[in-house]
């Protein structure tokens, strides 16, 4: 049911990895792509670009893997609960 098996704290941790990295990737792209435009060639240009785009992408992987491991908790204390 779960996509890792990892403990919830490593994913906690792991998710928030991803988003920071996320949000950096997307703030970097975004700097370069449209703060130095006239300063870039055409290939850094179109890398710049596609940090925009893969930016939110980590940013969402990293969200949804913050909603499993507070799942995970959620199911374990119910699991504990009722034991």
């Amino acid at each position: 049911m779960y996509p890792l098996n990892l403990p919830p704290a490593q994913i906690l941790q792991l998710s928030s990895q991803l988003l920071c990295s996320g949000l950096a990737l997307l703030l970097v792209g975004l700097a370069a792509a449209y703060g130095l435009e006239k300063q870039l060639n055409v290939p850094t240009l179109v890398l710049a670009h596609s940090l925009t785009l893969i930016g939110p992408s980590v940013l969402k992987i990293g969200y949804v893997l913050r909603l499993v491991a507070q799942q995970r908790l959620k199911d374990e204390t119910c699991a504990h609960a009722i034991a």
